[in-house]
């Protein structure tokens, strides 16, 4: 009989937490990549992700931070790395269902760029007719290269959580979120 009231007690317990956004349970969900212990145990530096609007559930998503300057952003990895300079990539398959939260981790706190791809046909090149892309500022992206301002988000000591809506190239308008996403 004790045996049953301990495990209904812990039952409603997750559940309580689950309910609650930002509650233990969630904070401790399906948080995904290499990255993920320091968004779970306030391992910080480190930014927590939670990405919506994906057009499908195939490829890879993938995280990059760079410096946050006009001249390093979006630069080749080799090239900021040969530099000495921050950059940080962390890949994910793509979930097959669920919510998707991925993590990486910044090397100190400051202001960093902040990429989220969608990497849909499984090349390790930005493919402009499928694959998907969104930064923290959820600004739409049009036709026009993603200017630093959209991609920018400061660091604390500990976590930063951001939301990220994938968009996808949408006809002549450019690059889009998905209708109804």
């Amino acid at each position: 009989m004790r045996l049953r009231l301990k495990i209904a007690a812990a039952i409603a317990a997750t559940a309580l937490c689950a309910g609650v956004p930002g509650g233990v349970a969630d904070a401790h969900a399906g948080v995904l990549g290499g990255d993920s212990a320091a968004c779970l145990g306030g391992g910080g530096p480190a930014i927590r992700v939670n990405v919506d609007g994906l057009k499908d559930r195939i490829g890879e998503l993938k995280l990059e931070l760079y410096p946050a300057t006009d001249a390093d952003f979006l630069k080749d990895d080799r090239d900021l790395i040969k530099e000495g300079k921050v950059f940080r990539r962390v890949q994910v398959p793509t979930p097959a269902t669920g919510s998707v939260a991925l993590c990486i981790k910044a090397p100190t706190p400051g202001t960093y760029a902040l990429l989220f791809t969608h990497n849909r046909d499984g090349k390790n090149k930005f493919n402009f007719w499928a694959d998907g892309a969104g930064f923290p500022s959820n600004a739409r992206l049009g036709r026009a290269r993603p200017k630093l301002t959209m991609a920018t988000i400061t660091v604390p000591n500990g976590l930063v959580t951001t939301d990220i809506h994938a968009q996808y190239l949408r006809g002549l308008g450019g690059f889009a979120p998905i209708k109804g996403s």
